[in-house]
């Protein structure tokens, strides 16, 4: 009998068919809370990491960005304005209630001419080969069932000259920043859930999934092997978070 493939939920091993649908419960348990939380939990750093990634993205007008676990639409807010009229953004969310959050938030900004709405998996992305001029996934690769088939499956809809941006959580470059870090994940971001979100159980997971991404040089190594070209990263605040950037040449 042939044994079924495993990954992990946070530190957890269970079966890969199993993990989507732990991860959908866990963003539909924090959806209505999603943005209040991602400011209390980074001190609003966030918006910060997100600048950045935007910068580096070298995203231009009437240019076609898609936004892989674009969750409430900070990254495609910003790509919306830049693309203008001419461009087009896709908001893509494997999560319904996420892309329902975010959707509504876009629209009630007036975004609406120029992006469009999918919910789709970052493993088996529905769009043509070569159709992306950029691609963009925002803490959201860690939550990934397979991680090297959605890197594959991001390579083949950018165009040549195109680029992958990986904005995620990482491993910190000194060992007292990284005592405090876990100190502050394990013991205080689970209490803040609790009381924000009455979900103690969702940051935990949020926790133990980063500390089970991979790391800096390992992702940078999944991004080459997908055959992303002139790989590199940024370390933001002590490597807390990474940006990876990766080209399609």
């Amino acid at each position: 009998m042939k044994e079924e493939k495993t990954t992990h939920f946070g530190f957890q091993d269970v079966p890969a068919g199993e993990k989507a649908g732990r991860v959908r419960e866990v963003f539909d348990s924090v959806a209505n809370k999603y943005d209040l939380m991602n400011d209390l939990m980074s001190f609003g750093i966030h918006r910060l990491w997100k600048r950045n990634t935007i910068e580096l993205s070298g995203v231009r007008k009437g240019q076609r960005v898609l936004d892989l676990a674009a969750g409430t639409g900070d990254l495609s807010a910003r790509f919306s304005g830049l693309v203008g009229s001419d461009g087009l953004v896709v908001f893509s969310d494997i999560n319904a209630s996420m892309l329902t959050q975010g959707r509504e938030r876009m629209v009630n900004e007036g975004r609406i001419g120029n992006v469009s709405y999918i919910q789709a998996d970052a493993q088996h992305l529905p769009f043509p080969d070569q159709y992306f001029d950029c691609v963009t996934i925002g803490f959201g690769l860690r939550n990934v069932t397979d991680k090297q088939l959605a890197l594959n499956s991001i390579f083949s809809v950018l165009k040549p000259g195109g680029r992958l941006l990986v904005l995620e959580f990482s491993k910190p470059t000194n060992a007292p920043l990284e005592k405090l870090y876990d100190l502050y994940s394990f013991n205080l971001l689970p209490k803040i859930g609790k009381l924000v979100t009455n979900d103690e159980e969702s940051y935990r997971y949020l926790a133990e999934s980063i500390r089970m991404h991979p790391d800096q040089e390992t992702l940078k190594g999944m991004m080459e092997h997908a055959g992303f070209e002139r790989c590199d990263y940024f370390n933001l605040t002590g490597g807390v978070v990474a940006i990876h950037r990766g080209y399609k040449l």
